[in-house]
């Protein structure tokens, strides 16, 4: 393979910035969707043993949540300090750096893994599981037992990204997702395994993407970026490069982890469990509509990243709004899209007997939140921006404000103080996205500004 070719990703977010967006996103947008696919064809085949089974599942995914966020955390802050070295030239720390991004993600997954095996138990207590509980321990402690085969692929997909290379991070996804989809049915029908199966399939799933990479990194030898450990030697301003984006990040889907547990807890109190399988499984939905925002979200933390080392100023305003046109339309697109589709869509976790009766609610819940994704447009890619720029402690206040500020305020608003029960929890939390994206909106535009007018 010829330099050229080794460093096209890397000129890609050096280059035109709506190019650089557009080229990044579609991968990013694509891998993400397929992630969220197999998480609803793992809703779809727990909903078969039933609403109990599917709410147990629902219990543990705001815990679960902390490991999705941790690893996507460590990766914002590997694209974020590798980036920056990409673009000021020095491949030498880029390398060094990746290093660090693998030890350090090693050492924290394995300590949160040991601490949420320990929490599990009264954590569900807290949040109401009750004669859900089992299947909740079932699954969450198999999850949490394998951590690392979690955030270590996220954080090695966060040094692909840093030099723009996020094809592979597409088919090393694309393979995961369609052994996932393959080994579900096999754990937990066939073998008969229940909800411990559909566990065993994403752990084996994910864990493949570990190999795949280390195949690109060590064997086929075809990266920009080199983590060998003939190069590691500890550089203490590489680790805090990678943390104070890393951990903040982490932190981020913490906040929604807290808001995914208050919500649940919410909704017993105001309804039942059921309200809860069909929040939770329905939010898997949502999720999936939000996938091509976050993904054209991601592609700008690279480029921003890269822009702000050369200091090319001027692309990183260009970069930040194309993002947020180009949001927009997507998430047009798919409001209309989720709404009609709605019942379709639902069939998928309301087939069996056992959770049939979820059917009508989930609809409902479905098309109510069409509006989340229109403001979530603006909000992520300004969000992501400042993952970009280094500044990991203000995009983690951002989401704060967003989840534990105003959509548990308004959640709770709605559907204690105004009465609206289960649906008010759902509109508390559209209100406290739309309050939370105009704000972040209008702090990227001024930091943009003010950071050519310093440079200018």
């Amino acid at each position: 393979m010829s330099n050229q070719e080794k460093t096209k990703g890397v000129e890609t977010i050096l280059g035109d910035p709506r190019i650089a967006v557009r080229k990044m996103s579609i991968p990013l947008i694509i891998s993400m969707l397929l992630v969220s696919i197999y998480n609803l064809v793992d809703a779809a085949w727990v909903a078969g043993l039933g609403s109990d089974a599917l709410a147990g599942v629902g219990f543990v995914t705001p815990l679960f949540l902390i490991l999705v966020g941790l690893g996507n955390g460590l990766g914002a802050g590997a694209t974020s300090a590798l980036s920056k070295y990409i673009g000021q030239e020095n491949k030498e720390k880029a390398d060094n750096g990746a290093l660090h991004v693998i030890f350090i993600t090693i050492i924290i997954s394995l300590v949160v893994s040991v601490l949420l095996l320990i929490i599990l138990n009264p954590l569900l207590n807290l949040m109401g599981a009750g004669d859900t509980t089992p299947y909740a321990l079932s699954y969450g402690s198999i999850m949490f037992g394998g951590a690392i085969f979690f955030v270590l692929p996220n954080a090695m997909y966060g040094i692909l990204r840093a030099e723009g290379d996020v094809n592979r991070t597409m088919i090393a996804m694309t393979i995961s997702g369609i052994i996932n989809i393959i080994l579900d049915p096999i754990f937990i029908y066939t073998l008969n395994f229940g909800v411990q199966g559909a566990a065993y399939a994403t752990l084996i799933s994910v864990g493949l993407v570990i190999l795949i990479i280390s195949y690109w990194f060590y064997i086929k030898n075809d990266t920009y970026i080199k983590p060998y450990l003939s190069e590691f030697h500890f550089n203490k301003d590489i680790t805090i490069d990678i943390l104070k984006v890393g951990l903040p990040a982490s932190l981020e889907l913490l906040m929604t982890a807290i808001l995914t547990a208050f919500i649940s807890g919410l909704l017993t109190t105001v309804a039942n469990t059921d309200a809860v399988a069909v929040y939770t499984t329905g939010w898997r939905v949502v999720s999936l509509g939000t996938m091509p925002i976050i993904g054209i979200s991601t592609a700008l933390v690279s480029i921003v990243g890269a822009n702000l080392g050369a200091r090319n100023f001027y692309n990183i305003q260009k970069a930040h709004r194309y993002s947020m046109r180009l949001a927009l339309i997507v998430a047009i697109f798919t409001g209309v899209l989720i709404y009609i589709f709605a019942p379709q869509i639902v069939l998928m976790f309301s087939y069996s007997t056992g959770s049939a009766h979820l059917a009508g609610t989930m609809i409902e819940f479905l098309r109510a939140m069409t509006l989340y994704y229109l403001f979530m447009a603006f909000g992520a890619p300004s969000t992501f921006l400042f993952q970009g720029v280094g500044k990991g402690l203000t995009a983690m206040f951002q989401t704060v404000q967003r989840t534990v500020i105003f959509s548990i305020l308004c959640a709770y608003l709605f559907a204690i103080v105004f009465g609206l029960g289960e649906h008010g929890v759902w509109y508390g939390i559209i209100v406290g996205q739309i309050i939370a994206s105009i704000i972040t909106l209008v702090w990227a535009n001024e930091y943009v500004k003010r950071l050519i007018k310093r440079n200018s």
